[in-house]
């Protein structure tokens, strides 16, 4: 299996690495960058456990024909994934192509596991508790025994750094597929424990939705995204909602949130362009920035540095061709 271990101090090159996921991520919280990630794979299984020391918005596409999992290692703050409040005694749990949004708190640590959509469903198919089990993956926060899931937690890491400490890795089927297999086995076997309730629904929340909506609304028209109280107008909800959901779903103001939103905009398409396509104040007014000065400063609280010094087509050069 193809192994990498990369450290770095921007989150647009750190999703970049991801490389099968299709996804941006944005950094809310303000200072430098500092993130790890460490990744094994093949064709059939993907494993990665991602550290990142600010508060990051996921958001994008599951990889298609594949079931994809992940375990948080450590939430030390508010995270919410798919509008459902999550903390580490839960499982994740996405489909193939299917859209996703995932607020981490700062200094979240988690393990993802994507597995092929036919491999999963062999398996799947083998064991009594199927039915079971897929009445739970209709959840995206699975809400799992705390002792059982430090249980699976444990094996698994434990599993990563050993195919990551074997300096002879085997050839398939005896190396990979083991390994595809005792981590799916794993995690089946936590969710057919019945102390894991299959009839459990957890609803998105109000707060989640509003976040979500003016998130959205304003990646995809920078420029016209509205304000606090054209936003409580447009959700019918009074504006200390709006605020109060921004401070429970963020741990930051709307106003904060939604200006980092653009300013990370702003810098991933600085590094996706080079100067002789497009200025820095052309894609500053693209996202809605139209005093250049302010932007600057805001720009450098946020990244740690000024626009000028962001280097142009750094994630041009990590795409597949």
């Amino acid at each position: 299996m193809l192994q990498r271990i990369d450290r770095f101090q921007d989150v647009h090159i750190h999703a970049a690495a991801i490389g099968t996921w299709n996804q941006t991520y944005t950094q809310i919280s303000a200072g430098l960058l500092e993130s790890s990630l460490v990744q094994i794979s093949n064709p059939r299984c993907h494993v990665f456990r991602e550290r990142i020391n600010r508060r990051v918005v996921q958001h994008g596409e599951a990889p298609k024909d594949r079931v994809c999992f992940a375990l948080p290692i450590a939430v030390p703050g508010s995270a919410h994934m798919q509008g459902r409040e999550a903390d580490d005694k839960s499982l994740f749990f996405l489909r193939g192509g299917e859209e996703f949004m995932f607020h981490m708190p700062m200094d979240m640590d988690m393990l993802a596991i994507t597995f092929d959509q036919r491999l999963f469903d062999e398996c799947l198919a083998s064991i009594p508790q199927a039915t079971k089990i897929e009445c739970l993956l209709k959840q995206p926060v699975i809400k799992v025994p705390p002792g059982r899931l430090l249980e699976c937690r444990s094996r698994l890491l434990n599993m990563v750094s050993n195919a990551l400490g074997d300096s002879t890795p085997q050839e398939p089927p005896q190396g990979e597929r083991a390994l595809e297999a005792a981590l799916l086995e794993e995690l089946l076997v936590v969710l057919a424990d019945p102390e894991c309730d299959a009839g459990q629904r957890q609803p998105g929340s109000t707060h989640s939705y509003i976040v979500e909506k003016l998130h959205r609304l304003t990646v995809n028209d920078a420029v016209n995204a509205p304000s606090i109280f054209e936003a409580s107008k447009r959700l019918h909800v009074s504006r200390r909602t709006v605020q109060n959901s921004f401070r429970t779903v963020a741990g930051t103001t709307p106003l904060n949130y939604l200006r980092s939103v653009r300013l990370n905009g702003v810098r991933r398409e600085l590094m996706s362009t080079c100067a002789a396509e497009i200025s820095i104040g052309d894609l500053a007014s693209r996202w809605g920035f139209f005093h250049m000065s302010h932007f600057a400063e805001d720009y450098q609280e946020l990244f740690n540095e000024l626009p000028s010094q962001t280097p142009r087509t750094t994630l041009n050069k990590l795409r597949p061709n």
